[in-house]
């Protein structure tokens, strides 16, 4: 039986699964050990100590054992309690450092466990072992098994006369051999992604340490190893925690990193060849390290034919690719800044205000010099031309907003910071306050109506936050209770409790009790139930125990063959 492990609990019975968590939360878990990616083996402690091994697969138990004699069920307390172990972050559970009040437990303190880590047991034969004969052990299966042999060039590459990007990228290559020959589809799963990030982090640090030292060669040579064998990892991988990619990013950073340091003519041409080709050859095509590598390359340009050969390939983006263009043009406008003059690079930006960060510079000259018709028309058509890309043309309003209080205007001010309080959803300015500030005093009040009552007709699901917003700057507490009660669910009621009990406590808990049983009967399973007594014990805190109670009473008449609530509810 195959088990996943985001809803382990469900195939394994309910007595298992409690002596299993009590064993986690005693400590009788020894810390798994990953013998191989994938593949962990713990001690746990019963009348006995016994082993069990797990093989995980993309978050499915795919195989599991245990050396105890249980055989009424497919899965024993043993086997429980190392998934309660390998999931505690998971499920938010701790586990005790003291080992219960077993009879075992006691009698650990009086002898020593009978079974060790693979860790201990490696560190002890290497302290028995000889230089000699490890020597011997290293060379005979160097000789053996290439991987191997890879795997040891590469990790003391630093010691080996005829360094090269190669022997980085052979070691980088036989960890993800190492991911995928772990898949039965020859894939790297999101275990795999992570072992092989989490053995490359070492040689990210020692690029970092090279590049400390001035030794911008074995630096640039882990890094681009690193990111040419990972970019091929990714079209196999499940990086859905973005690890591979960090790593990635990493390698990128301190390539980077060089470029500032004015390295040597030798190391410059190398990096400079390598963005080329890179880009040629489309390596990183669809990431930003495709265009990243043409900005590096950029930073470390010398020569008239270097400048061309940049621009070269500047102009062979087609352009269907918008992102893409817009992105290398700020990279040829900053060159003809600095190779070219300040005549060459303005007029390459007015020939493309299409280009929101061209339009951006040209707003500021404008606003710099006082041109106010000029910047207030750039930003104009600017919300013309992006109209279809709503953060584009927000950022246009805010522009005008700017203009606006340069010319202390408080006509436009308002108009402007009215726009852009009911459109835009991630504020940068606090455009509220704004208002406060311009709006004259006499005026506030019906002002504040008027936008409340637009954005609830507007956006009903907006303008119900928007509404309840303006409520808690207003310190409007029963406007806000009356809000509530019509169109808040349990998670919204929750959010403005602390704002609304010390007001109205009684009010707040007669919701929580309509909130909660209308939740329950629309919602079946173990974690709703437990939402559902979470916010039960809310109105406990409320000092409303009574009424707690009879929502307890009612759901336990209303609900009786629902085991797990009457367990979730006996917890209360």
């Amino acid at each position: 039986m195959e088990i996943p492990l985001s809803h382990f609990e469900e195939y394994i019975d309910e007595p298992i699964l409690k002596r299993g968590l009590s064993y986690f939360k005693k400590g009788f878990v020894h810390e798994p050990e990953e013998i191989r990616l994938g593949d962990y083996e713990a001690v746990v402690e019963g009348s006995e100590e016994y082993t069990v091994k797990l093989s995980i697969r993309n978050r499915v138990i795919a195989e599991y054992s245990c050396d105890c004699p249980y055989d009424m069920g497919p899965v024993c307390e043993h086997v429980a309690a190392v998934i309660f172990y390998l999931e505690q972050e998971e499920l938010e559970l701790t586990q005790s450092t003291k080992k219960g009040s077993s009879k075992k437990a006691k009698a650990s303190s009086s002898k020593p466990s009978k079974r060790k880590t693979l860790a201990q047991q490696v560190d002890e034969l290497l302290d028995k072992v000889t230089h000699d004969e490890l020597t011997l052990f290293v060379r005979e299966h160097a000789t053996k098994n290439a991987q191997f042999r890879d795997l040891l060039l590469a990790s003391f590459a630093q010691y080996n006369p005829n360094e090269s990007r190669t022997l980085y990228a052979k070691q980088v290559k036989a960890l993800i051999k190492v991911a995928r020959d772990s898949d039965k589809y020859g894939l790297i799963d999101s275990s795999g992604a992570k072992y092989i990030s989490k053995e490359i982090s070492p040689m990210l640090s020692l690029a970092e340490r090279y590049l400390s030292q001035g030794n911008h060669q074995s630096a640039f040579f882990i890094c681009t190893a690193i990111m040419d064998e990972l970019i091929s990892a990714l079209l196999l991988a499940d990086d859905r925690e973005g690890v591979l990619g960090n790593a990635i990013y990493a390698a990128y950073d301190t390539l980077s990193a060089i470029t500032c340091e004015e390295p040597s003519e030798a190391i410059r041409r190398q990096i400079l060849k390598y963005c080329f080709t890179s880009f040629d050859k489309r390596t990183f095509a669809g990431w930003d390290w495709h265009i990243g590598l043409l900005q590096l390359a950029a930073c470390i340009l010398d020569t008239e034919g270097e400048v061309e050969e940049l621009f070269k390939r500047i102009n062979s983006i087609p352009e269907s690719d918008e992102y893409e263009i817009k992105e290398v043009q700020k990279i040829k406008y900053c060159i003809l800044l600095e190779k070219k003059g300040t005549e060459v690079a303005q007029k390459y930006l007015e020939q493309n205000l299409d280009n929101p960060s061209f339009r951006e510079v040209a707003i500021q000259d404008a606003l710099d010099q006082k041109d106010y018709e000029r910047a207030t028309a750039l930003a104009n058509d600017g919300i013309e031309q992006d109209s279809g890309y709503p953060g584009l043309v927000t950022n246009w309003y805010e522009w005008l907003l700017k203009i606006a209080e340069s010319q202390k205007d408080p006509e436009r001010i308002i108009l402007y910071a009215r726009h852009l309080l009911l459109n835009d959803s991630r504020p940068s300015l606090d455009y509220y306050e704004i208002l406060r500030k311009t709006v004259p005093p006499e005026q506030w009040t019906d002002f504040v109506e008027t936008i409340v009552q637009e954005a609830m007709e507007r956006k009903p699901y907006y303008g119900v936050n928007f509404a309840a917003s303006v409520f808690v700057r207003e310190e409007w507490w029963s406007r806000l209770l009356d809000l509530v009660k019509k169109e808040c669910n349990l998670d919204q009621l929750a959010k403005y409790e602390k704002l609304l009990a010390q007001h109205f406590p009684n009010e707040l808990a007669d919701l929580y009790a309509e909130r909660i049983i209308e939740y329950v009967e629309s919602h079946i399973g173990r974690n709703y139930y437990r939402t559902a007594c979470k916010y039960i014990r809310k109105m406990i805190k409320l000092g409303a125990r009574d009424k707690a109670d009879e929502v307890i009473s009612q759901l336990r008449q209303t609900h009786y063959s629902r085991r797990a609530l009457m367990e979730e509810l006996d917890n209360v």
